[in-house]
């Protein structure tokens, strides 16, 4: 195993040239390891979901120009994952003076005290070796963060152990940007940032320095620039100045998954579904309808497009569905907690705080709309399994004054005992992948999945005192009983 050099004479002598060293920026090399990626075949950002085909290929056009850039979306659509994906493209780690605060080049340090030591201490400057994540540093723009916080300021406690008058550059306290110095620099929702703050990165953007308060130094960053902004917050909470939008070089615009298959894969990544002690089975119908909400949510009138619907609405909900299904075995001694419509209904706290309402929808109130949200969903999930299947003998059933009843939390067992009452209910098991063998709940959910789908369409009613029922049919009179009622007379 090599030993890594520790001064700078046992750099000069490794594979970390000078001239390697000075020609090199953080763009570059980002732009180099980005290119070896691409000829590799590697996969850019592992764990991005339905971003192939458009927000990644943008971000790679930028990362290859040497562009500072800024994502755009609205909430809930990876932003902050993608830039701190961005440290997979520097190096592993990198040479740095040891106990330098702005990561300086051991070859060319632009900080006071480092040139300083470099000059008294020669090739025997001691080195250590920075990691790619120690290069990453971010920032949520609120509106109480300051220029000192981002740029730098007079530390006077600094100036007065040292002795020194506070125009002497070592009595400098540097900020969040240049300690990212040879790295990456990330600011959260932009928008929310002081225009005055704004304009304190011109220079690091333009002309790759940046002044530190009164003092008159300039500091040749080497630093890229990443962004995230929620594009209504241009007129909301804040807005980008002008020319700083000039000087961003791409601006890449997220999306919501575009289709459902895309959506499942996202929550099933995200959520936290396998639990310890409990086998948990989650349907795929359940699975469907849950990203379903999701996609109404994002349609309906009486919620707010503006703000968006955040992809964390499937993944918490799909959480609280597996733990509703969780708590159920648990009560009731069962091995098995499988996932059910009503358990999707239980989950309704873990969606209401997910989306902003119009004013119709605040009439509503946000638990109403939840509701329908979920009964839409199960409608539209229901019509992909059974758009051609016939179920009259089921919703005749009801008709001829069948109910059922029965408590979300009972045992699967009884629960099962009364849906076998309902005529050719399990006949349409099949269709949602059940078989004679699967577990007794599997079959309890793919019929409580007809029942609600049957609601949802209207065919049957359900209600919190009488359950699933259906009005009786009425059955036409006779043609003969017909004729013999009086006719009314018109004159």
């Amino acid at each position: 195993m090599t030993t890594k050099p520790t001064s700078l004479s046992e750099l000069r002598r490794s594979e970390w040239s000078e001239k390697k060293l000075a020609a090199r920026t953080v763009k570059d090399e980002l732009r180099e390891n980005l290119l070896r990626k691409l000829r590799a075949g590697e996969e850019l950002f592992p764990g991005i979901r339905g971003y192939d085909d458009t927000v990644i290929p943008q971000i790679t056009n930028a990362i290859l120009s040497r562009h500072h850039f800024i994502l755009l979306g609205l909430r809930g659509q990876a932003k902050t994952r993608i830039l701190r994906g961005l440290v997979n493209f520097l190096d592993a780690e990198i040479p740095v003076v040891a106990g330098c605060e702005i990561n300086d080049n051991p070859y060319h340090p632009i900080c006071r005290a480092c040139r300083d030591r470099a000059k008294a201490e020669g090739d025997d400057l001691p080195i250590t070796w920075l990691s790619r994540e120690r290069r990453y540093v971010e920032k949520l723009a609120t509106p109480d963060v300051t220029i000192a916080d981002i740029i730098g300021d007079v530390d006077p406690i600094r100036a007065a152990k040292g002795g020194r008058d506070l125009s002497d550059e070592l009595t400098i306290h540097y900020g969040l940007l240049p300690r990212a110095n040879r790295g990456l620099f990330a600011i959260n929702e932009l928008p929310d940032l002081a225009g005055k703050i704004q304009v304190g990165l011109f220079n690091i953007m333009q002309e790759g320095d940046v002044q530190v308060k009164g003092y008159p130094v300039r500091l040749p960053l080497d630093v890229l620039l990443v962004f995230t902004a929620n594009p209504e917050d241009y007129t909301a909470r804040g807005k980008i100045i002008t020319p700083l939008k000039d000087r961003i070089g791409s601006e890449i615009r997220t999306h919501y998954p575009a289709t459902l298959e895309e959506g499942i894969a996202i929550t099933s990544q995200e959520s936290w579904t396998r639990r310890d002690g409990h086998a948990i089975e989650i349907p795929p119908y359940i699975r469907e309808v849950v990203e379903e909400i999701v996609f109404q949510a994002r349609e309906d009138k009486r919620v707010d497009r503006r703000s968006g619907v955040s992809q964390r609405l499937p993944i918490s909900c799909l959480e609280n569905v597996v733990s509703s299904a969780e708590q159920r075995a648990v009560r009731n001694g069962e091995k098995t907690a499988v996932a059910r419509v009503a358990d999707i209904y239980g989950a309704i706290p873990s969606m209401t705080g997910k989306f902003e309402l119009e004013y119709e929808g605040e009439l509503r109130g946000a638990e109403n709309i939840a509701r329908e949200l979920i009964r839409s969903a199960v409608g539209k999930t229901f019509t992909r399994y059974f758009s051609d299947a016939n179920l009259q003998s089921v919703v005749q059933w009801f008709e001829s004054g069948g109910e059922l009843k029965f408590a979300a939390s009972g045992k699967t067992a009884e629960h099962l005992a009364e849906l076998r009452k309902v005529e050719g209910l399990f006949d349409h098991a099949a269709a949602l992948g059940v078989n004679a063998k699967d577990d007794p709940g599997i079959h309890v959910a793919a019929a409580e999945f007809v029942l609600e789908g049957l609601w949802a369409h209207k065919r049957i009613n359900r209600s919190e005192e009488r359950g699933f029922f259906a009005e009786p049919r009425k059955v036409p009179e006779p043609r003969e009983a017909q004729s013999r009622m009086p006719r009314r007379q018109f004159n």
